[in-house]
């Protein structure tokens, strides 16, 4: 494989970071996850933590180097976080399950394979278009769906943040799967929360990123996004992919796999340390008992 690679997370205008994102790849398969902790529900950067940990955590456990069922461990992936969640939630006494949204992409063999849950984006970009996306699962797309509001109109709807499948909680999730997509060089794939693509025309999400490497892509795209976001702007998460297949290329910035022992892999993931103000840091103590409480949760869905 060989690939560019881009994540940020950022706060916006919001007393907490609840998003949580990271990419975890081997020799042959790489994997990019991006979870939303939902506003308004507790813990919910401890149930977006969860998502995304227990999904590299599986990815490096199974991807030895490759998966040998992409859609399966992706079933299984968030099927299992969903239940770590709630076993989190019955374990700390809680009165009501903290939940996350959860978008996560697999790569293998030049073939992307991607589930959603809830509202955080995937996109695939092929020579400035949008080549596939995921579709929503809340009120305003069906909406959308049905011919009442255009997507202009959704980002500015009341119910804009209603969503009806998530992780966590106490029903099981609606997950939905993309087919096989075979990839071809200069594809960009794109995962993200609702604080960049909600404040963003797809057009402008498209041109920013197609127009320009990822490593300054997305931080120009998010740059955009908190600024048209103002007082209210909401957390900001967001994985750029460049897929690439010519090798005689020389950029520092690209990564290969070629060389990579078959039992490596290589992660990068959010923590707690830098999902709070400078003014609300957590202690060591927090640091290490939040992460202990996590690992305890998802420790029996280690397989």
């Amino acid at each position: 494989m060989k690939f560019t690679i881009f994540h940020e997370s950022r706060i916006g205008k919001r007393n907490d970071n609840e998003d949580r994102l990271a990419y975890c790849y081997s020799r042959d398969a790489l994997l990019m996850v991006v979870a939303d902790g939902m506003g308004g529900h507790l813990h919910g950067e401890v149930a977006s933590q969860i998502a995304v940990q227990h999904l590299t955590d599986a990815f490096q456990r199974e991807s030895l180097p490759r998966l040998p069922d992409p859609f399966l461990f992706l079933s299984w992936g968030f099927t299992e976080a969903h239940h770590a969640i709630a076993d989190y939630a019955a374990a700390h006494g809680l009165a009501e399950a903290p939940r996350t949204t959860c978008v996560a992409c697999v790569v293998q063999e030049s073939i992307a394979y991607w589930a959603h849950a809830g509202d955080s984006r995937l996109y695939v970009i092929r020579d400035g278009r949008v080549l596939a996306r995921t579709r929503d699962h809340s009120s305003v797309q069906a909406m959308i769906d049905q011919g009442r509001i255009t997507a202009d109109e959704a980002r500015r709807h009341p119910a804009r943040n209603r969503v009806y499948s998530c992780l966590g909680g106490d029903h099981a999730p609606q997950i939905d799967f993309s087919r096989k997509t075979t990839l071809a060089a200069g594809d960009i794939i794109v995962l993200c929360s609702d604080g960049v693509w909600g404040a963003l025309d797809e057009g402008t999400l498209v041109t920013t990123l197609a127009n320009a490497n990822v490593m300054t892509g997305v931080p120009r795209l998010l740059d955009e996004a908190e600024a048209r976001g103002g007082e209210t702007c909401d957390n900001l998460s967001l994985i750029a992919l460049n897929w690439e297949e010519n090798y005689g290329d020389d950029t520092t910035s690209m990564i290969e796999t070629r060389t990579m022992p078959l039992d490596t892999h290589t992660t990068l993931m959010e923590g707690f340390e830098s999902s709070r103000p400078r003014d609300r840091e957590l202690t060591e103590d927090d640091i290490e008992r939040a992460i202990e409480e996590i690992r305890g949760a998802i420790q029996k869905y280690s397989r």
